[in-house]
């Protein structure tokens, strides 16, 4: 057990290439933030709703390899990965082109969503600027999960790096020296994700990757239905996450002063996007950590992995939480001069703590789900925790009871908490032989060569890859 401690320990801290994502925004909504309140309110719409709105659909799509991947590398079937990764970019390009109206129609959008004007019309044309950036999305999260189940995260991690410094200096070097502007914001952006999305296919069709890269494959537009049923349930599982929080900046957006507003709750959640770096790695490994164990059979060690990521990543979460209420009435001047947004911002560092401390166990919870495969039936529990119940309740509270950015946060954080809760007691009730045995047959209905076929489930035996029976783990 020793072994999945370490390996856990070993890809949270490693998990930089996420975390250079979340420094890639951060340092971006900085830079915006200097413009005006104007460009930073048309800035944070467009990253929080609209690409909100896309990035949680094409990780979505992308996430099914997390699954897939994960659970065939535990069951040594590595030459499927390729296909999975190939079928991945069939499904998120196509999507890609469905979602382009988005972006071209921003604008109308927005003003139809009763979104200030000034703040519409700038959102509108960042948003076009912007356009290259839909389809790095769809090539970069497959390619990801690919190299994530394979534990090569250290590429992703100098790659991430090495594009951050770069994404700061073509910052420095077109926003500020030569005064572009919102404009020059959007190029930096363009050219930095591309930057990195073709330096992670260069590595993949290298020739580093003989077993699991062969080449373009025929093979990828057979069993598509499957796929795409997998690759929806894992969309719509991070689709409703994210647009929760979408929808909040939208509902801020409809209250009195809504500049103020969106700029303050923007930078809140930009700061917790910051201390999602430590959490989303124990997200990652979590769930090659269980996809990998469930498809060797290791039910015993997929279970003793999610203690280990929960109790490690809550003791993360402590550690921000502390930090976040000791700087409440300085980290707002990190993204703005203006001293209402500061004053605005600083009233929410209770609020945001707790958001924190919530976010520390949440993540855990998801990549536990997408490993075992579970995306539909969170799905649902994000459906009902977070629209049938925090926003309503959000709405309740700012609008009706007056407390404005207070109320809605507010009940924004009473649908984590509900949603949290119930996807603890789903794991703590989880049979994980089961499921074990689940990933068996999901591998197998994919598998490019024959897999011994286990006819011992009730009796509790499982036999593994190599074809010798073992009993199952209790």
């Amino acid at each position: 057990m020793g072994r999945v401690e370490e390996d856990v320990g070993d890809r949270s801290a490693g998990d930089s290439h996420r975390r250079g994502a979340v420094l890639h925004w951060v340092c971006h909504h900085c830079v915006c933030g200097h413009l005006g309140e104007v460009e930073l309110a048309a800035v944070s719409v467009v990253q929080n709703v609209l690409e909100g709105f896309v990035f949680g659909i094409m990780l979505g799509l992308g996430s099914a390899l997390e699954t897939l991947c994960g659970q065939a590398v535990g069951a040594e079937q590595y030459e499927m990965l390729g296909v999975y990764l190939q079928r991945s970019f069939i499904i998120t390009t196509v999507t890609a082109l469905l979602l382009l109206p988005l972006y071209i129609f921003t604008s109308p959008i927005l003003n139809l969503l009763r979104q200030d004007k000034n703040i519409s019309e700038l959102a509108g044309k960042y948003a076009q600027w912007v356009i290259p950036q839909l389809f790095a999305y769809a090539l970069n999260f497959p390619v990801q999960k690919f190299l994530q189940a394979q534990s090569r995260i250290w590429v992703m991690t100098t790659i991430s790096i090495v594009v951050l410094g770069f994404h700061v200096l073509l910052n420095w070097l077109i926003v500020i020296k030569l005064e572009k502007g919102l404009l020059g914001a959007a190029i930096a952006e363009n050219v930095s994700w591309w930057i990195v999305v073709l330096a992670q296919l260069a590595y993949v069709v290298s020739g580093c990757f003989p077993e699991s890269w062969t080449g373009f494959s025929l093979l990828a537009f057979k069993s598509l239905v499957s796929f795409v049923k997998l690759s929806l349930s894992s969309a719509l599982m991070l689709f409703l996450e994210l647009w929760y929080f979408t929808i909040v900046i939208l509902m801020v957006g409809w209250l009195k002063n809504p500049e103020i507003a969106v700029d303050a709750i923007s930078i809140c959640m930009n700061l917790e996007l910051w201390t999602l770096m430590i959490t989303l790695g124990f997200n990652a490994a979590i769930s090659v950590r269980v996809s990998n164990e469930l498809g060797a059979n290791h039910p015993k060690a997929a279970k003793f992995s999610v203690l280990v990521a929960v109790v490690t990543s809550t003791l993360f979460g402590v550690i921000f939480t502390v930090g976040i209420l000791a700087t409440r009435s300085f980290f707002p001047r990190l993204f703005s001069n203006n001293l209402e947004v500061i004053k605005e911002t600083s009233k929410l560092g209770y609020l945001l703590a707790a958001t924190i401390f919530l976010n520390s166990i949440q993540p855990v919870l998801h990549g536990v789900a997408v490993g075992a495969g579970w995306q539909f039936s969170v799905a649902m529990v994000n459906l009902i925790c977070y629209y049938l119940f925090g926003l309503p309740f959000g709405a309740l509270l700012g609008y009706k009871f007056d407390l404005g950015v207070k109320g809605i946060w507010l009940g924004m954080l009473a649908g984590c908490l509900l949603q949290t809760l119930v996807l603890m007691l789903n794991v703590l009730r989880a049979n994980w032989n089961q499921e074990a045995l689940q990933a068996e047959e999901r591998v197998r209905s994919h598998a490019m060569t024959a897999l011994p076929q286990n006819d011992s489930t009730e009796s509790g035996i499982i036999t593994d890859n190599r074809g010798s029976e073992r009993t199952a783990e209790k």
